[in-house]
């Protein structure tokens, strides 16, 4: 095969395995969209810049470097969370690894690597062996009920007014000044809280 053909079946095969993370593994358990833009992005853009590099012999050091300031990237005005910067590394991780097949002499390696990365994406999302609670800092207004001695009227209160299956809260800084607690809550099925805006998903021991 010619070498642009080569570099069309790895782009593509690239992309592909890209995709199907983004739209069957990450989409149907988070919604959400403005993300797929970034994760699709940032592959393509990285696939092309490594190939070409890789094309005129630059120095791996040099790509290496190029895929941390793009693994590291941060966004000034909306911090990523966790789960989406490591979506954001795996996306990026793969052209790194998948610029290796232009040559087309490591493709049943390269197959079985993203067969790998997708198969263990998928387990942990569908927590198969795992169970994961979710957890959502909450601005609340009722100070009294911080007290320890009221801490299930607490725990009633915010499972009443966010319909979430609250598990255990944990009381932050409080502002005597305007009334006001930092509280983080923990309740199970990240998908819950969706309509409150990204929870940080972590596994329970």
């Amino acid at each position: 095969m010619s070498d642009l053909g080569n570099f069309l079946l790895s782009f593509a095969f690239n992309f592909l395995v890209a995709l199907l993370i983004v739209r069957f593994i990450y989409y149907p358990y988070t919604h959400n969209k403005p993300y797929v833009f970034t994760f699709l992005a940032f592959n393509t853009v990285i696939y092309f810049v490594l190939s070409f590099m890789a094309s005129i012999e630059v120095g791996i050091g040099v790509g290496f470097g190029l895929f941390a300031i793009f693994s590291i990237l941060r966004y000034r005005t909306d911090p990523i969370p966790i789960r989406e910067m490591t979506y954001l590394f795996i996306i990026s991780a793969l052209p790194l690894m998948n610029a290796a097949g232009v040559d087309g002499s490591l493709w049943p390696q390269l197959v079985i690597a993203n067969l790998a990365v997708m198969a263990i994406l998928l387990v942990l999302e569908r927590e198969w062996g795992f169970h994961y609670e979710a957890s959502k800092q909450i601005i609340y207004e009722k100070i009294e009920l911080i007290r320890p001695e009221r801490r299930a009227e607490l725990l009633a209160d915010l499972q009443e007014r966010t319909g979430l299956r609250i598990r255990r809260v944990q009381v932050g800084k409080v502002d005597f000044l305007h009334d006001v607690a930092n509280v983080k809550i923990y309740y199970d099925d990240p998908a819950q809280g969706d309509w409150l805006g990204n929870g940080e998903a972590v596994a329970d021991d």
